[in-house]
């Protein structure tokens, strides 16, 4: 079992050997290990094991009152209500003999209060400080109303955008994703778990969820070793490293054994390997699924197989399968020890958040967090900014000339929607601090333009949102086949009397997200045929996109002159539209994902392994190309950059030693804008095969006309190591090294290096 002091991994380091590990940081203090055992040694059973538990809940019930005050909860998730939060711990408290709070938890995912764009736009900013900016807000909102768990961030690599959870993450790449869950572990938590209105905060879900079949939510997924440890765990692992205090196991069967109840994961890995002192949370009702799983054969061989694996603490609704943990002890299967060791870092992360000598919600410092709400909107306007994509700018259409375009007509179902501008998870905020593309235009012309707003079609889903009543989503009424043809009429006319056209088009907020994957990548409903008869109106053309996935561009891509990524920009996005629709913000984000042509595509990733005959590469299909639409990292700017000067410090490297690489960007344009430069490397040979790019550095840069500045990447073991099929270790490998830097995964500025 772990320890909570922790020592390194011991290894050599020469070619075909393990790289070094960093030692894993002790997430707890010695005063808070030694308090935890005085108060581990005062507990009995019961209230050992009611520690274990965390009760799903949204709304103030007889039975939840019940349960803390007989002790047999240790978390209560998604309450929200600072009043409600304090009259729960009051009876958690002082129905205690040892006063133990209740920690409240809640899907603090992009924003709290003040809502930011959501994390796979957030990922496609490439600012890690952005990102961490971002998180400690959200977290010092949460914490105000006595929120002190968040579940995020998920770091689950997404290669299959019909997975509708890829809007929660960082996208198809190992190293972005690790960039981006390092920066969100230390947004959420502030330097070390216990920071002064910070939370914990929980990566998810471990591990493989990312890939399920078909893109298809909870289904299984099936890995090889190598794919697990290059592509799927180093995000969590880069977490671990960050000091992360909570990971959630993934509902999903991997490899046949389903994640919640899987040992090698949770204890050989999480534990042994990696040396994880915190504690782990099942996914909603994970443990009771065990049973229709096929994998235990009633609730309490569960409880038990969900507990032996290594889940602390169980997340379920009412029917708690650890509530067969008792009878479990009293006859012998689990030892009193095992139940100290499971309860000992839920007890140590209440001690180390401050929550035995503030359990309840100081009103004062929520008022005083309430008065920053002006800045914290200011930091969601420039996040939606610096997170939009430019995909097309032909004859530079944008940004827009107010003193060319006296006539602006915004079309589509999403122009003037509030609550697809936000997107999916969002709980506390206030919808009507939503600025959406409507607002934010009408703000930015005023009356020097004029301006006209159509519809043009209705969007919904065929089957409800699950989540619909949870988020108090209301529906409008379905429009009948007459008002259907009266709204599309409506917007084409407005087309051809406008002198330039912005079609806000894409996916409702429920249309992505958890229990909302999808067969196809088309636009849904109407859009497409919307798009086809406003461009045939002649006029200029600005598809203003939100969404959380590559969506089916193939026709837009070539008769749609400018295309910008807007995703869903979180509150303050219809300001940051308008402030890049017309110059006064530059785009500068990247894409996190390759963009497929079409689902037949699919998978379609940038870092594939190379084949016996790497030219036939993007030649796959007879009847298309089977290259990208778009690349990953890709994103074009209203100015022009150039890369050269590449160079390295050393072309011959020892294995465990390192080199830099440096590079000029210069600013070739005539505006200010920023560009994010990439590295990628390919090992050339080794004992297995590997992939044909992998990016292993960036940089955003902001720079003036003319402007040049050096960039500065390091590579070295970290970099360069990766875990080998034919060993089944993590290799560092004598090998030629190919090094690439530009500003996507196609870059052609090269050069290379040997490792000894």
């Amino acid at each position: 079992m772990v320890a909570f002091a922790f020592s390194a991994i011991a290894a050599s380091t020469p070619a075909s050997s393990p790289a070094p590990e960093p030692t894993s940081p002790a997430i707890f203090s010695p005063a808070t290990l030694a308090r935890t055992e005085v108060l581990l040694r005062k507990m009995n059973l019961d209230e050992k094991l009611g520690q274990l538990n965390q009760l799903f809940q949204f709304r103030r019930s007889s039975k939840l009152d019940d349960m803390v005050r007989a002790g047999k909860l240790g978390s209560v998730l998604f309450v929200t209500d600072p009043a409600e939060i304090n009259r729960l711990q009051h009876l958690a408290v002082e129905g205690s003999r040892w006063g133990i709070p209740l920690l409240f938890g809640s899907d603090v995912v992009h924003g709290y209060k003040t809502i930011f764009p959501v994390p796979i736009a957030l990922a496609a900013s490439w600012d890690r400080g952005l990102v961490e900016r971002v998180s400690a807000i959200a977290a010092t909102e949460a914490r105000a109303d006595g929120i002190a768990w968040t579940f995020a961030p998920m770091v689950d690599v997404a290669r299959d955008p019909r997975w509708g959870r890829i809007v929660e993450g960082a996208g198809e790449d190992a190293y972005l994703n690790a960039i981006m869950a390092e920066a969100q572990v230390r947004g959420f938590q502030g330097p070390r778990l216990g920071t002064p209105g910070r939370l914990l905060a929980t990566v998810k879900h471990f591990a493989g969820y990312g890939a399920s079949e078909g893109g298809r939510d909870h289904d299984a997924a099936n890995l090889s070793d190598a794919q697990l440890h290059n592509v799927y765990l180093p995000p969590f692992r880069a977490a671990v490293k960050a000091g992360v205090g909570s990971i959630m196991s993934a509902y999903m069967d991997l490899n046949d054994v389903p994640a919640t109840g899987n040992r090698w994961l949770l204890r050989d890995v999480l534990r042994d390997e990696w040396q994880f002192g915190g504690f782990v949370v099942s996914d909603n009702n994970a443990v009771n699924d065990l049973e229709p799983h096929g994998f235990a054969g009633d609730k309490r061989e569960a409880a038990v197989r969900a507990f032996k694996a290594g889940v602390n603490m169980e997340m379920a609704s009412y029917v708690n399968a650890y509530a067969h943990l008792r009878e479990a002890v009293d006859q012998g299967t689990i030892s009193a020890a095992e139940v100290d060791i499971a309860v000992r870092p839920i007890l140590a992360t209440k001690i180390e958040l401050g929550l035995f000598e503030q359990p309840y919600i100081d009103q004062t410092k929520g008022r005083a967090i309430a008065a920053q709400a002006s800045a914290y909107q200011a930091e969601a306007r420039t996040a939606a900014e610096r997170s939009a994509v430019l995909l097309r700018n032909e004859g530079k259409l944008l940004p827009l000339d107010r003193a060319t375009y006296r006539r602006v007509a915004l079309i589509g179902p999403l122009a003037d929607a509030r609550q697809d501008t936000l997107g999916p998870w969002v709980f506390a905020h206030d919808l009507k601090d939503t600025v959406t593309v409507a607002q934010g235009l009408r703000a930015k012309l005023a009356n020097n333009v004029a301006f006209d707003i159509a519809p043009g079609v209705q969007l919904k889903r065929t089957t409800p949102s699950p989540f619909a009543s949870i988020f108090k989503e209301k529906t409008p009424p379905t429009w009948d086949a007459a008002r259907a043809a009266d709204e599309f009429d409506k917007a084409v006319a407005l087309a051809n009397s406008a002198d330039v056209v912005v079609l806000a088009l894409g996916e409702k907020q429920d249309m992505i997200g958890e229990s909302a994957s999808r067969s196809t990548l088309a636009l849904p409903g109407d859009q497409q045929r919307l798009m086809e008869r406003v461009v045939a109106s002649g006029k200029p053309v600005v598809l203003l996109l939100m969404n959380g996935r590559p969506l089916d561009l193939t026709w837009a891509s070539t008769h749609v002159p400018a295309i910008l990524e807007l995703w869903y920009p979180g509150a303050q996005g219809g300001a940051a539209a308008a402030n890049l629709l017309f110059g006064d913000a530059s785009p500068g984000g990247k894409l996190p994902f390759t963009w497929p042509r079409n689902v037949g595509q699919i998978p379609l990733y940038y870092g594939h392994n190379l084949t016996q005959d790497p030219s036939e590469q993007d030649r796959r299909y007879w009847n298309e190309p089977s290259s990208p639409l778009f690349p990953f990292g890709y994103g074009l700017s209203y100015s022009s950059f150039s890369v050269t000067d590449l160079r390295l410090s050393k072309s011959v490297l020892r294995a465990g030693d390192s080199l830099e690489a440096t590079a000029v960007i210069e600013n070739t344009g005539a505006v200010t804008a920023d560009q994010v430069v990439q590295l990628y490397i390919h090992q050339r040979y080794g004992s297995a095969s590997r992939p044909a790019r992998e990016l292993k550095g960036f940089e955003r840069v902001t720079l003036r006309p003319a402007e040049k500045k050096t960039v500065r990447f390091t590579l070295g073991p970290g970099e360069l190591g990766y875990w080998s099929a034919a060993t089944r270790s993590q290799v560092n490998e004598a090998s030629t090294f190919d090094v690439w830097v530009g500003t996507d995964a196609k870059a052609t500025l090269t050069t290379t290096f040997e490792q000894q």
